[in-house]
């Protein structure tokens, strides 16, 4: 990790910020981590001082820095896929200040000691911040609360049982009883155990060509519905992880016009990838929930731009090959993004299916007010959150060194556009491009 400079100089970058309504080309400057002043040439002066360090922004642009509410680094108990501090600084590498890791560690994270070993882990290697989420269920496994109220004090910043949806009715409602009166997300991977059964992507027309078991979307959408109407009953804020279907945005529509505590998230794969992407067993495109149809993605894209999907999370879920490289049914779901995920949807920016400002919006601003931090901003007096990125250089991941342990996502081999040069978190440097491996 790069060392921070007391005094650096960003001049004649493209400052874009929405919530602040900033997009201009201006100087900025930040002293011990804070950013100091804003405004065209005003780095003059401070670029001739001895101690400065100065960029030049010509055709860059800085933006705030992002946050990822989904993400999987595997430690403890699977380190060799990924550790707290590898994930960071994949995080790092993908223009990331803040990481919330999911609890389906090995143990799960459903006590104040593995939430306090995460945090101590994540403090020791000067990256990202670390925002650990916390277990609904003892074990995950549906039944019996964790105590919320003790992960809430140790440091979690919202409640999951990820990849296991709780399915018991009356368990949710209680759970979000519960996390109402910490002001604790619920977050739900919405599945039906019973309609799914064990399927191995989307049910359609390419399951059955390729003789895979299938993935039904109203899997999805049963939960949502269900768990809406406890979320109005009881007053929580339910966070939907990964939406994935056209029924899950409808309802996650529907709800909000109703004044439903709900917000939405999008992972980039089901935003830039269908079923069709798993033709030939490719087991890198074997996800959960799985890659649905081009009308569901076309759906999911409307939403996000409208906001009714307010976030982007990567689902950041690292593999070894022992776990992809098998038959597409013994292949375990899940695909790495946090190094490529902006340079990968930058292509719905280019298309015109999505706003640079909403975009901007999803990965930063949004994900931080679900999870109750301040958001990363570009202002005077703010500690220093920022990204830089050239939006114009197109590369292919492959050609670079990554900083995750595991491979395995489709866009590894994908031109992708918009490199991150540079991440500064919490007023420190956390990533500096390297060039090519």
């Amino acid at each position: 990790m790069a060392v921070s400079p007391d005094l650096m100089v960003i001049r004649a970058v493209r400052a874009l910020d929405p919530a602040r309504q900033l997009d201009s080309v201006v100087d900025v400057i930040l002293e011990r981590g804070r950013i100091a002043r804003i405004g065209p040439n005003v780095g003059q002066r401070a670029a001739s001082a001895e101690e400065a360090r100065v960029l030049e922004g010509n055709g860059l642009w800085l933006l705030p820095a992002f946050v990822d509410l989904h993400a999987h680094f595997r430690e403890p108990g699977q380190e060799y896929k990924e550790t707290i501090a590898s994930g960071l600084a994949a995080a790092a590498a993908g223009g990331y200040a803040h990481v919330c890791a999911m609890p389906n560690t090995r143990p799960v994270n459903d006590t104040r000691a593995v939430t306090e070993m995460m945090l101590r882990r994540a403090s020791s290697t000067s990256g990202p911040k670390l925002h650990p989420i916390g277990a609904i269920t003892i074990g995950l496994q549906g039944s019996q609360l964790s105590e919320m109220a003790d992960l809430r004090d140790a440091g979690i910043v919202a409640v999951s049982d990820d990849g296991a949806c709780v399915g018991s009715s009356a368990v949710m409602r209680r759970a979000m009883e519960y996390a109402r009166n910490f002001d604790l997300p619920i977050m739900q991977h919405a599945e039906d155990a019973e309609l799914v059964a064990d399927g191995d992507m989307h049910e359609g027309s390419v399951s059955s060509q390729l003789g895979l078991r299938g993935r039904p979307r109203v899997a999805e959408d049963v939960i949502v519905a269900r768990d809406l109407i406890l979320a109005e009953f009881v007053g929580a804020h339910y966070h939907l992880l990964h939406a994935s279907t056209r029924g899950s945005a409808r309802l996650v529509h529907e709800a909000k016009d109703r004044g439903i505590n709900v917000t939405c998230e999008v992972t980039p794969h089901h935003l830039l990838l269908t079923d069709q992407n798993c033709l030939g067993y490719d087991t890198y495109c074997k996800v959960n929930p799985p890659l649905r149809e081009q009308e569901d993605v076309d759906a999911l894209r409307v939403a996000l731009a409208n906001g009714t999907i307010d976030a982007i999370a990567t689902d950041h879920a690292p593999h070894s090959p022992l776990e992809k490289d098998c038959e597409f049914s013994l292949a375990s779901p899940g695909m790495v993004g946090l190094e490529q995920c902006f340079g990968a949807l930058m292509q719905l920016v280019d298309q015109g299916h999505l706003k640079l400002s909403r975009l901007i919006d999803a990965l930063s601003t949004q994900p931080a007010r679900i999870i109750g931090i301040p958001a990363p901003s570009i202002a005077e007096n703010e500690l220093a959150d920022l990204v830089l990125i050239d939006p114009n250089d197109k590369y292919v991941p492959a050609n670079y060194s990554q900083y995750s342990k595991s491979r395995n996502t489709p866009f590894m081999n994908q031109e992708l556009k918009g490199r991150v040069l540079m991440t500064i978190a919490q007023g420190r440097v956390v990533y500096e491009f390297g060039g090519a491996k």
